[in-house]
């Protein structure tokens, strides 16, 4: 069994526990989510199956789309709803005010990570430490915001935003960056992600419903590569791991097909064809 299922993770449910039903529910064991949402977010969560976790590196960096909701006049130590409120501020901004603010916030910039994070401090964890109440200090990390646009006002101090970003990016730190250059505090309240790289929200299955025609097969995840197909002939060494020698122009990141079955993803140098991931399955 092999493929990606798009899951719409439920709020409360962490990426690994979505994981372990999917492999609970399959019976299988090499399994693994393209890129962690947080407990209290919801939406796309690709999960590979089987073969396809040999793809993580191909979507982990792909571009990521979130609805999310801000809660301006607050801030928490987690940078989002489920933290303790830290400071309070009067201020909420207009939807000029945001406006004029967001294009501050698109682009190429540098953005500080949230205490409450997963980044490695030192071998740890930087949330562990921050549990424990250890002062210590991240790194600002590069990112890109391809998009981010007030969508609407929810009520008095909450406002929806639509954010397109790279991978890597803290919509939680958005928020808090937002509130400061607003001239006052926010949190993030709700997020939903409704895409991550190929996958859209309209593909994703509830884990209650899912079941295994679910799976989109791997010559569908990768439909945007190049597929060649080389001679029977050829099928045996293939199958062995072995390269094989072929007329054939320099090529890069193809699907490489033989009696219909996929060995994997494939480049070509020299008239030498080499499986870079090897896919394939009996």
């Amino acid at each position: 069994m092999n493929g990606i299922v798009v899951i719409d993770k439920p709020k409360g449910k962490s990426s690994n526990q979505v994981v372990g039903q999917v492999k609970k529910l399959f019976h299988q064991k090499k399994v693994g989510h393209l890129g962690t949402l947080d407990p209290m977010a919801t939406g796309v969560l690709p999960v590979c199956i089987g073969k396809a976790t040999k793809l993580f590196d191909m979507f982990l960096s792909k571009e990521k789309t979130y609805v999310a909701q801000f809660t301006f006049g607050a801030t928490t130590d987690t940078l989002d709803a489920e933290g303790v409120i830290l400071s309070t501020s009067n201020v909420v901004p207009s939807v000029d005010q945001i406006n004029q603010v967001l294009p501050k916030l698109t682009g190429e910039i540098n953005q500080m990570p949230p205490k409450f994070s997963a980044k490695s401090v030192n071998g740890e964890r930087a949330y562990t430490l921050a549990r424990k109440g250890v002062e210590f200090e991240l790194q600002p990390k590069k990112i890109t915001i391809f998009k981010f646009e007030l969508v609407k006002q929810v009520s008095n101090n909450i406002f929806e935003f639509l954010i397109s970003c790279s991978s890597g990016t803290y919509i939680r730190s958005l928020a808090r960056d937002l509130g400061l250059e607003c001239g006052t505090l926010a949190y993030m309240s709700e997020l939903r992600r409704v895409k991550a790289g190929q996958f859209s929200i309209d593909q994703a299955v509830k884990i209650e419903n899912l079941t295994e025609d679910k799976i989109i097969p791997l010559e569908k995840v990768l439909e945007n590569l190049k597929s060649v197909s080389v001679d029977e002939k050829f099928y045996d060494k293939l199958k062995n791991g072995n390269a094989i020698k072929v007329e054939m122009e320099n090529s890069s990141n193809f699907m490489l097909f033989c009696r219909n079955k996929l060995f994997g993803i494939a480049d070509c140098v020299d008239n030498l064809i080499k499986v870079r991931v090897n896919l394939f399955e009996e």
